[in-house]
């Protein structure tokens, strides 16, 4: 019923999960990781009790291949189980249990495990795999989803498509450094759940991700005259304080009228930032390219006022 991919990133710091299914909320079941620890899928007869026990093995030190022996020798339940398993080092580690749905079955590598039951075939795991091993110059979470990806366009589940999941871990890689979880994502119920996480991802990527210093731009001269009238026209002026309506209209924005935080072009767009959820993407002195096209692109044009005949 499902098809997932495990997999660290090159430098060991990333562990996630892609998962898609037939099945209600895969997301809620299969995936479990800890940052700097590893990442586990289980699924078929999925067993929840391998999450924290696989991922108190992986804790401890052990191997994927001997996390996913432990795991299944104690399950009398095994024969319907599939696992996969990656750590710090090493390869990952795959089981199909062989009362799985046909066709079931597994690989692994470096770094990685994918696994699936109810699949068109075999050669589902293969483009997985090779989405996988081929996708390296991807950001690890966009790598992950291209694999998921690749492995639905080869056939996928063949009872259909109902889910999807993707999670990544990171230590401090969380919301303003205070969590772990990089990425946490899903899809629930959706005729096509592989592209609507991938919209997802996106809109994640953009309000989420760190800033690249090599693309930052000074917040000086023309473009500061430019973000300061963009941020005025969205009810963020740049000004000593009073009330402003929260809201230029030919940007479809609310006209709330509320109190004027900022009086610096920082603090002005530091409460723009907030209200679009943009925080995590501000640095002080310069603008995020992409910040200054989500503000270009929001505040519509001011209209400039007609003149002579």
């Amino acid at each position: 019923m499902t098809f997932s991919l495990v997999a660290r990133s090159a430098d060991g710091r990333l562990h996630g999960i892609a998962v898609a299914s037939r099945f209600l909320a895969a997301g809620a079941l299969v995936p479990a990781a800890e940052a700097e620890v590893g990442a586990l899928a289980t699924q078929a007869h999925a067993n929840l009790a391998y999450r924290p026990q696989g991922l108190a093995l992986l804790r401890s030190g052990t191997a994927a291949a001997d996390v996913v022996a432990g795991l299944v020798a104690a399950d009398p339940g095994r024969d319907d189980r599939q696992l996969g398993v990656v750590g710090v080092t090493g390869p990952g580690a795959t089981w199909t249990g062989p009362r799985c749905g046909g066709w079931a079955g597994g690989q692994a590598g470096d770094g990685w495990a994918a696994q699936g039951n109810i699949l068109a075939g075999p050669h589902v795991i293969d483009a997985i795999r090779d989405g996988w091993l081929g996708g390296a110059a991807l950001p690890f979470p966009q790598r992950l989803l291209a694999a998921l990806r690749a492995g639905e366009e080869a056939g996928g589940d063949r009872r259909g498509r109902q889910s999807a999941a993707i999670l990544v871990v990171q230590r401090g890689g969380g919301y303003a450094g205070t969590g772990d979880n990089l990425v946490d994502l899903r899809v629930d119920d959706h005729p096509d759940p592989i592209t609507e996480l991938a919209r997802l991802l996106d809109i994640h990527t953009m309000l989420f991700g760190r800033p690249d210093p090599a693309t930052l731009l000074d917040l000086t001269g023309p473009l500061a005259d430019e973000v300061a009238a963009l941020l005025s026209a969205a009810g963020h002026p740049v000004g000593d304080g009073g009330l402003v309506a929260a809201g230029h209209p030919a940007a479809g924005l609310s006209a709330e009228v509320r109190p004027v935080t900022g009086t610096t072009l920082e603090e002005a767009l530091a409460s723009w930032a907030g209200w679009e959820n943009l925080e995590e993407r501000l640095v002080p002195g310069r603008i995020d390219p992409i910040v200054l096209a989500h503000l270009r692109r929001t505040v519509a044009p001011i209209p400039t006022p007609r003149t002579g005949a």
